[in-house]
């Protein structure tokens, strides 16, 4: 049987992800078949649809993770064909040896990597990342939570954020950032969110205590000073910051380079310290994420949804800049 999907057999602009028609998944003993209601479109997305671009200066990691990922994503042409690495959906069929889902229930997943989720269905193993979908949420806001919300939580575990802190998040607008900002409020913290003007609205909707559009403020040159500052897409540095951190203040770089993790070492014991850390992309955490939207600390905020077949024109529209909260496709 066939099913429908946005497939890529080259690197390039939106132009090269194209509707067709692949082999549709049969799950295994251990799998679970999802029809895919609602998937993100998220800067992963455009960097693998045309990795071939992206320099080890642009990329967010150190050079040796750069290159793992151009051997995994593919030197001349993707390896990866279907883009789409977390979603929302119904399970539809289930292998002879599951036992968390049955056919009907309503998932949110995460999956990494292999991505997939740009397509009618998508057969995982019932170990992997995938949760019953909170029913406070819609389909389409589910889609949007598993990634930046595990990341998030497997950040800030690695800092101890005390009730009254005094918390900046850089990039409190995307998908990591908007829920930190949320996390750092749940423990207590008073939280600054750094963003553009365009998701302005959409920050101050999810909580933030304070907003800087860093278009028209320089947050490092405005006399404040804050306990933690995590800086989510290394637009700043520790040298930059630093004299915005407390006495005690913590630098976190969530995208980072060996620059950063020299930073970690030297600083490490001192008054001021730079962290960088790797994100936790487990059940657990997923499952941590579904009790606190169940809790109502997560929320999305939700822009615009296209269908599967217009995905070009969501990437286009992600490229725009001009997007002033999630993107997401709708199957």
């Amino acid at each position: 049987m066939k099913m429908k999907a946005i497939t890529l057999t080259e690197y390039g602009g939106p132009e090269v992800l194209h509707l067709t028609e692949v082999p549709k998944p049969t799950p295994k003993a251990d799998e679970i078949l999802i029809k895919v209601k609602a998937t993100p479109i998220g800067v992963g997305d455009l960097w693998v649809r045309d990795f071939k671009s992206i320099t080890p200066r642009e990329f967010s990691m150190p050079a040796p993770f750069w290159l793992i990922s151009r051997f995994v994503f593919g030197l001349r042409k993707p390896r990866i064909n279907i883009l789409g690495a977390q979603l929302s959906g119904e399970v539809v069929d289930v292998g002879s040896s599951v036992t968390r889902f049955k056919v009907g229930d309503a998932v949110m997943a995460y999956l990494g990597q292999s991505f997939g989720a740009n397509a009618e269905y998508v057969s995982l193993k019932e170990t992997k990342a995938v949760v019953h979908k909170p029913e406070t949420l819609s389909f389409v806001e589910a889609a949007l939570v598993p990634y930046g919300a595990m990341t998030a939580i497997s950040l800030l575990d690695r800092v101890d954020i005390q009730s009254g802190d005094k918390v900046l998040i850089n990039g409190a607008s995307g998908g990591i950032g908007s829920f930190a900002m949320q996390l750092a409020k749940h423990y207590g913290a008073e939280v600054t969110g750094v963003c553009g003007t365009r998701r302005i609205d959409m920050v101050k909707a999810l909580g933030a205590d304070h907003i800087i559009d860093y278009s028209a403020v320089d947050f490092t040159n405005n006399g404040k000073q804050y306990d933690l500052i995590l800086d989510v897409l290394g637009k700043s540095s520790f040298e930059r910051c630093e004299q915005s951190l407390t006495d005690t203040g913590t630098y976190f770089a969530v995208s980072f380079k060996g620059k950063q993790l020299w930073q970690m070492l030297t600083t490490r014991g001192k008054s001021k310290r730079v962290i960088c850390a790797l994100s936790s992309e487990t059940l657990q955490t997923l499952e941590r994420a579904q009790a606190l939207v169940e809790q109502d600390v997560f929320k999305v905020v939700v822009d615009k949804t296209f269908p599967l077949a217009q995905t070009a024109d969501a990437h286009r529209y992600l490229e725009s800049g001009q997007y002033t909260a999630n993107i997401a496709i709708t199957v």
